[in-house]
């Protein structure tokens, strides 16, 4: 796999404690949507335990002229520094990576059920879909504690508006805690709330990414709702 040199570009924070980092994009770099980067920094000013290398999710689409990821803040060395370190600053690439990318038949549905920074691959994906304009049946249901914690909530809500074959459900788990209006689901994601948008639970491909718990949770959910577990696709997202 070819390493790469890429500047830092922007960063933002996207959602509580979440931020997104902006990197140039390397001439002739190709990925599929979902894949993901190894960032690694380059004589960082401080290291700990954990190194100086980051597995993140490529939230931006290939057809994007930048490369996008997303993350949740921990008190890291390595997350202090990309937090801080100046615009312009090279780390390295090694890239791309990863599975967890659309089926190629296009008659079957995608499902994507997705918690937390889970979520960041499925941006990439969703968005791909929508520019290159095939008529993919794609549901994402995204859970959340607070729409203050979903990452990229607007861009994949929105983009419902471009394409009438993707729909975005989002559900909230602690709107109590919540100071913004929300008028759609709330609660886990169950059996009963995967059915008011799917016909048929067991036509469709899952792709499940999260937490390990949400994970493994929803996994149980589909398969005793009858889901064949080679229907099931999973993206663990330990430690952010």
């Amino acid at each position: 796999m070819p390493i790469y040199k890429v500047n830092l570009k922007a960063r933002k924070e996207i959602a509580a404690g979440t931020m997104a980092f902006h990197f140039e994009k390397p001439e002739g770099f190709v990925y599929k949507a979902g894949q993901f980067a190894d960032y690694t920094l380059i004589d960082p000013p401080e290291t700990d335990a954990e190194g100086n290398t980051r597995g993140f999710s490529l939230a931006s689409a290939p057809y994007e002229d930048y490369l996008m990821s997303a993350t949740r803040m921990r008190d890291t060395a390595f997350k202090r520094v990309l937090k801080t370190m100046p615009l312009g600053t090279e780390l390295t690439l090694d890239a791309p990576y990863g599975s967890f990318t659309l089926h190629n038949n296009t008659a079957i549905p995608a499902v994507f059920v997705t918690g937390g920074i889970g979520v960041t691959p499925v941006r990439s994906i969703v968005l791909q879909a929508i520019h290159d304009q095939v008529a993919r049946r794609i549901i994402v249901i995204d859970s959340n504690k607070r729409p203050e914690d979903a990452a990229f909530l607007d861009d994949l809500n929105k983009s419902q508006e471009k394409n009438p074959h993707y729909t975005f459900v989002g559900t909230m788990t602690g709107m109590e805690k919540s100071n913004r209006e929300w008028h759609e689901e709330t609660g886990h994601m169950t059996k009963a709330m995967l059915s008011k948008y799917i016909d048929d639970l067991a036509v469709p491909i899952y792709y499940i990414a999260g937490p390990q718990a949400m994970v493994a949770s929803m996994r149980k959910v589909l398969t005793e709702s009858g889901v064949n577990d080679d229907n099931i696709r999973t993206e663990e997202f330990t430690g952010y």
